[in-house]
């Protein structure tokens, strides 16, 4: 059963023809933490342990108390966990950051690059933001691939959180698509 807590009925939920990005909740833990346990995670410092997979939910779901955004579940039509994405600004990182990744079903589907078109809109919309960036391994061809489909270009004079990592940037724009629904939009 997923549970609405106070906190995530303020959390915009933004719908696109196929996902809806909404407040992560207890019951995603499993989803979040298979991809961070896996081999999926090897371009963000994974595998991690279940422990420091909590530590990263607990830590993306907070950002949304601390800094007015952070990580949404980005589920589809039937449900079902299928990426987490959102902006992000942790201590350790020069610049605000949209990062992504998604379950091993939903590769090569183009929900994460659908997901992220909706979270750039909001960003740059309601979200007041002015500049995004998104860090990338070098060897992460795949997020590199979904960085330049987005618009965002190669910024070399960047700094990383870790130096080894490309700076990507992505250009401001204007809303284009989905829109955040109140109170979490379907029933």
């Amino acid at each position: 059963m997923r549970r609405m807590t106070p906190l995530a009925a303020h959390i915009p939920v933004l719908e696109t023809e196929r996902l809806r990005l909404r407040a992560p909740v207890k019951a995603d833990f499993d989803a979040y933490a298979e991809i961070l346990m896996s081999d999926r995670a090897r371009y963000m410092g994974g595998p991690h342990s279940r422990n420091q997979a909590r530590a990263g939910f607990d830590a993306d779901v907070a950002s949304w108390l601390l800094d007015g955004f952070g990580y949404w579940t980005a589920e589809d039509a039937t449900g079902t966990p299928i990426a987490f994405l959102g902006i992000m600004h942790p201590e350790h990182f020069p610049e605000v950051e949209l990062g992504w990744f998604t379950t091993e079903a939903a590769e090569g589907k183009g929900y994460a690059y659908e997901a992220a078109n909706a979270a750039l809109d909001w960003a740059f919309g309601p979200g007041e933001r002015d500049t995004l960036v998104s860090y990338i391994d070098p060897e992460n061809t795949r997020s590199i691939a979904l960085a330049e489909k987005l618009g965002a270009k190669r910024d070399a004079d960047a700094t990383a959180p870790d130096p080894t990592d490309l700076v990507y940037r992505h250009p401001k724009r204007g809303a284009s698509g989905a829109e955040p629904t109140p109170n979490g939009g379907r029933p």
